[in-house]
């Protein structure tokens, strides 16, 4: 049943289905549960280069999409994200409808906050929906929040090996060029700690499809103030390397 509202996005439906599924296609089911979405390509190049993935899937069309198993850990499955929640969550719904139940997320994101060091790392609690994906999935809310129980897997992993990370929600924008200094300080104002673009799709799906999701972002760029500074953000190859191999750990913790 649809719920009438004045603005579109907040015409909530309540059927479970829809006139494209993918759960109706009968997609072939792939050999394991467990997936890392990153955003890192360059980490995804040294691990073909170096012979630790190689190509499970693709999914083709215009933009098709490539999945990748760790050849020393061919239980975990690995791909490339796509920019914002219509591209990566619905990526991810696909994924679902192939038997995917396990999935750990890691990206960068834009500090709200200049004390959060680049290379921080934020296991995400929940977001902020200004976006408009969530809300074709779960109820209209302010905020959306992932599953306590899988996100303190992550956390209890990360203080039993002494991984230093913070813990808070995120701001999941559509629009990376209207984060106006006046929407910077209300959602700070509002708890958020990093800014980016897919958390609040990402966790709409796992609620709705009914599977584990988590996800680490670490400190990038800071939107803190009026000038935007890069803080060479996207450089840190360590960094982006070592949070791939972490998540790895972990997605097999869920």
């Amino acid at each position: 049943m649809v719920r009438a509202s004045e603005y579109p996005v907040l015409e909530f439906d309540s059927d479970q289905d829809a006139v494209v599924n993918p759960f109706k296609w009968n997609l072939e089911k792939f050999k394991t549960d467990k997936l890392i979405i990153t955003f890192f390509p360059e980490v995804m190049e040294s691990l073909k280069k170096d012979g630790l993935i190689e190509i499970e899937r693709q999914f083709g069309g215009e933009n098709p999409v490539d999945i990748y198993r760790f050849t020393d850990a061919p239980e975990i499955l690995i791909t490339l994200g796509y920019v914002g929640c219509p591209a990566c969550a619905g990526n991810l719904e696909v994924f679902a409808a192939c038997g995917l139940t396990k999935v750990m997320f890691c990206g960068g994101g834009g500090v709200l906050d200049k004390s959060i060091k680049v290379g921080e790392l934020l296991v995400v609690e929940g977001a902020i929906r200004d976006e408009g994906f969530s809300y074709h999935y779960i109820e209209p809310s302010r905020y959306i929040y992932t599953d306590k129980a899988v996100t303190k897997k992550v956390t209890d992993y990360l203080d039993e090996h002494k991984i230093s990370y913070l813990t808070g929600i995120t701001w999941t924008t559509d629009a990376m060029f209207r984060e106006t200094k006046a929407l910077v300080e209300q959602r700070k104002a509002e708890g958020a700690k990093i800014v980016e673009m897919e958390q609040a799709g990402c966790i709409a799906i796992a609620q709705f499809r009914k599977f584990d999701y988590a996800a680490i972002i670490y400190g990038g760029d800071d939107v803190s103030h009026d000038d935007w500074d890069t803080r060479s953000w996207n450089s840190r190859k360590g960094i982006r390397y070592n949070l791939v191999m972490l998540c790895r750990e972990l997605v097999n913790n869920f």
